[in-house]
């Protein structure tokens, strides 16, 4: 093991084994990129273990396809390892994407941290089934272990019924505890997270919150009306626009949001949902809102439209399935609030989404397409109340939120867990 007295006195070298990354920008991915790319602008060494990009529309790009590749972007070396990417991924299918990663990117990341000699080995979950080959890439090459939770996917999967079976979930459950109490530091998203962590039997000393951010900087608080999306959409000039952006699968309880426009339209609300993004569940939603005349499909958009996108919204939707409540955390919600506009939430009082909601939104019962249609109806007809909510976005995101302060606190943890 390297002399860690001067660890806090020269640059580190960080081997990081994630699923996801860029050029794929929506969710887990975005974090992962801008954490590698901000510590080598700070001076240290950032290698990534990853898979080619295939998100959300569950397809690997046909330039990244084949067999192991390397390349270098912004600094960071990347080596992407291949992996089973079915097209309409369910429970088993799921499960044998996430073990086709581990099992090639095993050896890599091995051989890299033999290679490289990592201070940090650092590994995102999901996939935590590639944890395992971070820990053991830490134990053979001397270097510290870290894991960083943006999902509970274990628990996630079987709460939501993506996997079942008592005995699947007892087997999935020893197999998590293992891992957790392997890695000397073990992080996660919000407070509540955290405390999950610390049931689940990692120690208070190892257990850490490490947020998510938003580039407050780029995503900016500018009039809606300014945006060309309501023109290019065709949007009328006196209705809201409610917009929900991101991954859409089965999580999200984007269902509900079908019900809700219908609830909309037929009491005459002059709101209109704007829907943008990809995934498994997207065809549903677009065949429950065929005859829809106050919604509007949109692909992702690139992510140097996404201040654009994020201003164009008068409200923020955030559908999720009470299954879901602190297992994640939306990471969609630091542009919402930076984008300085009122977040409609769908959360249970005392989740870690409702406090984070708290006082810059409205929360309703998960599922509960009446609540929902009712708060999106009231901030529409309020716009008062709408901006008032709206400054307090901007506010908590610029206080709780900013990348450069969350990224100045993970550096600090770093150094300090090799001392």
């Amino acid at each position: 093991m390297a002399d860690y007295q001067l660890a806090t006195d020269r640059p580190l070298k960080v081997l990081v084994v994630g699923l996801n990354y860029a050029p794929d920008f929506i969710g887990i991915p975005k974090y992962t990129t801008e954490l590698c790319e901000d510590l080598v602008r700070r001076g240290h060494v950032v290698e990534v273990i990853t898979a080619p990009p295939y998100y959300p529309a569950w397809s690997i790009r046909a330039e990244y396809r084949g067999a192991w590749r390397t390349e270098t972007r912004n600094g960071v070396k990347i080596i992407r390892c291949p992996l089973y990417v079915p097209p309409q991924p369910n429970g088993l299918k799921r499960l044998l994407h996430h073990i086709s990663f581990a099992a090639s990117s095993l050896p890599i990341a091995v051989g890299s941290a033999l290679r490289m000699r990592p201070d940090v080995v650092f590994a995102v979950a999901p996939s935590l089934m590639s944890a395992p080959a971070a820990l053991l890439a830490a134990k053979l090459s001397g270097a510290k272990s870290w894991l960083h939770i943006q999902d509970f996917e274990v628990d996630a999967a079987f709460e939501l019924g993506m996997l079942k079976g008592d005995g699947a979930r007892r087997w999935a459950e020893r197999f998590e505890s293992g891992l957790l109490k392997g890695f000397h530091r073990v992080s996660t998203i919000s407070e509540s997270m955290r405390r999950l962590l610390l049931r689940k039997g990692v120690a208070e000393e190892a257990a850490l919150e490490v947020r998510n951010w938003v580039d407050v900087e780029t995503i900016k608080a500018w009039p809606s009306s300014e945006t060309s999306y309501r023109r290019d959409l065709n949007i009328p000039a006196d209705h809201a626009v409610a917009l929900y952006s991101g991954n859409m699968a089965g999580k999200q309880g984007l269902e509900t949001l079908g019900e809700v426009a219908r609830l909309l339209e037929e009491e005459h609300v002059k709101v209109t949902l704007l829907l943008c993004g990809q995934g498994p569940l997207r065809g549903v939603l677009e065949a429950t809102c065929v005859d829809r005349h106050n919604v509007r499909f949109m692909d992702l958009q690139p992510i140097e439209k996404l201040p654009e996108l994020l201003a164009t919204a008068d409200v923020h939707l955030l559908p999720q399935r009470a299954e879901a409540a602190d297992l994640v955390l939306p990471s969609k919600l630091t542009g919402m609030l930076a984008s300085g506009r009122a977040v409609v939430a769908m959360a249970d009082p005392g989740t870690g989404l409702a406090t984070e909601v708290e006082g810059c939104g409205l929360t309703v019962a998960p599922g509960d397409a009446r609540a929902m249609a009712n708060a999106i109806a009231g901030l529409a007809t309020d716009k008062d109340e709408r901006d008032r909510l709206g400054v307090a976005s901007r506010q908590r995101a610029e206080q709780r939120w900013r990348m450069s302060a969350v990224i100045d606190g993970f550096e600090s943890q770093l150094k300090e867990a090799l001392t």
